[in-house]
């Protein structure tokens, strides 16, 4: 560990350690501009993965989405807020496109909370993901009477990564 409390090596933590999330690599990809992808089970028992703008606060991955925003056309829930109600329990991932691929897995209960306005977690995922001017416009615009978001927070109960250089896929499964 370093004086800051970052793990500057994760050799010796195994997959499922919640002190992988300190690590730098996954210090980058929590940081980075990659959508995460939330696997979750549907009401009707299939399972169901979408990408989705995140915001790490050093202990929830905060995914927040829409229940209502009539300035912008938004008129019901987003359909995944019913599923995880039913089921909470869900898995995701934030992975890169590069050689070798680099991948942060984490696993825990999605908790939803019901927020009048823009979250606080939206608004900071949003300037990450677009810049501070584009951000700015895009929030304007949805900060209005009658926006409501629901804020899906996970709190980590299970972390792996793969590196694919100090940190391989197992033979008996992977991550």
């Amino acid at each position: 560990m370093t004086s800051t409390g970052t793990a500057t090596s994760d050799e010796r933590l195994r997959q499922g350690d919640t002190r992988l999330l300190r690590t730098d690599l996954a210090e980058r990809l929590l940081h980075s501009t990659i959508p995460a992808r939330l696997a979750f089970v549907w009401t009707d028992g299939t399972p169901r993965i979408v990408p989705t703008w995140f915001h790490w606060t050093g202990e929830e991955i905060v995914m927040p989405t829409f229940i209502a925003g009539p300035a912008i056309g938004i008129r019901h829930p987003a359909a995944r807020i019913a599923a995880l109600r039913v089921n909470p329990r869900v898995a995701l991932t934030i992975d890169t496109n590069t050689a070798p691929p680099q991948s942060l897995t984490i696993r825990g209960t999605a908790e939803i909370t019901q927020v009048e306005g823009v979250t606080p977690e939206y608004a900071a995922a949003a300037r990450r993901y677009l810049g501070e001017e584009a951000a700015g416009s895009m929030l304007a615009s949805l900060d209005q009477p009658g926006t409501v978001q629901a804020r899906i927070a996970v709190r980590p109960d299970w972390v792996g990564m793969l590196d694919f250089v100090t940190r391989m896929p197992s033979a008996q499964g992977g991550v």
